[in-house]
């Protein structure tokens, strides 16, 4: 008796705002530590928590896409058109809708789970996809005592060595 197996595609989503090459090192890592099929860089045109973009949405995208370029399982995608909005929630319903031999895991940093409990409908969202944590300095301690991680069973936290490089720095040195 041999069903197709199903396929394990990671989603790191942001406003990659620029990408950088900590986006491509937690990439690989997930790809190789989860054993994903492929992984999405879902772009969005902006951080619903966020107040603006640094650069165009057109150029993040260019950017990404030559970053990621030597890297054949990672895809990079723009979805809000599709899907009408730039929540995760409503990503993983309609990725889920598509793609039903498909397994989703939503990957984000232990910054990110600090402030999930203001994601819309987090809960829903936990009970749509696995979350997989990375760490960021200065983020994981507070990120294990989160309203999250106090009442999900969906969380799997990945052991990595801390990424000294972000958007938010590399934004700064071009002002």
């Amino acid at each position: 008796m041999g069903g197709s197996k199903k396929r394990k595609i990671g989603l790191f989503g942001g406003s990659f705002d620029p990408p950088h090459k900590g986006h491509l090192k937690i990439s690989k890592i997930a790809i190789r530590k989860l054993h994903l099929d492929e992984l999405y860089w879902i772009i969005t045109k902006k951080n619903p928590l966020k107040n603006k973009t640094f650069f165009l949405l057109s150029e993040r995208i260019k950017r990404s896409k030559l970053l990621t370029a030597k890297t054949k399982k990672i895809k990079v995608k723009y979805l809000e058109d599709k899907i009408k909005s730039n929540n995760s929630v409503d990503l993983i319903k309609y990725l889920n809708k598509k793609n039903k031999k498909t397994e989703f895991l939503l990957i984000i940093g232990s910054d990110n789970l600090v402030n999930f409990h203001r994601w819309k409908r987090w809960k829903l969202l936990t009970n749509l996809v696995k979350i997989v944590v990375f760490s960021r300095k200065g983020y994981d301690k507070n990120a294990k005592k989160s309203v999250i991680n106090k009442h999900v069973k969906n969380i799997i936290f990945i052991k990595n060595k801390l990424i000294n490089i972000s958007s938010t720095k590399i934004r700064k040195k071009l002002i």
